[in-house]
């Protein structure tokens, strides 16, 4: 009797536990780039970033604001993680883009040109078990050299607005 119970329960049990374990990561959020944590390459770092991502299966857009030694640059992108190939404008760039699931890591596949020179560029995106650390791995491929970037992200908390300070009365 025992072993029939046991046996019922691990059958109704197992989609749950398999669900649970397919379930993906979810990458909402605002995420500010910890510039001293990450790694640039050869490339230029930023001075600061920050992305804000909304995502719901199978979309992922990305609004990023962006300041380095070349001014604010702002963009928004778009991704499907069915591997289905989008077309994204940043800044003066056109990138065709690929996204899907390896696991728990979404792998982005980008295209661009950049200079006259065509670039190969793989993403792969992971959030720390807590949720609270996006890292974005980059390997950039062309004829002007190869090349790797690691950017880590912190979630910022989403709160309610600071209360506004007191207003002073003349006396």
């Amino acid at each position: 009797m025992i072993r029939r119970f046991l046996l019922i329960s691990f059958v109704i049990a197992l989609p749950l536990i398999t669900a649970v374990a397919q379930q993906k990561p979810d990458f909402s959020g605002t995420w500010k780039l910890n510039v001293a944590k990450s790694e640039f390459g050869m490339l230029p770092p930023p001075t600061s970033r920050t992305d804000v991502v909304k995502h719901k299966e199978p979309s992922i857009s990305v609004d990023v604001t962006q300041e380095s030694a070349e001014g604010k640059q702002q963009y928004t992108v778009n991704y499907t993680t069915d591997g289905k190939e989008v077309v994204n404008q940043m800044g003066p760039r056109e990138v065709k883009s690929a996204a899907k699931w390896s696991d728990n890591t979404l792998t982005i596949s980008s295209k661009f040109n950049y200079n006259g020179a065509d670039v190969n560029a793989e993403l792969s995106w992971t959030l720390s078990s807590d949720g609270k650390v996006r890292t974005v791995n980059i390997h950039y491929e062309s004829a002007m050299g190869n090349t790797d970037q690691k950017f880590v992200f912190e979630k910022q908390e989403s709160g309610a607005a600071p209360a506004p300070s007191p207003a002073k009365t003349p006396q």
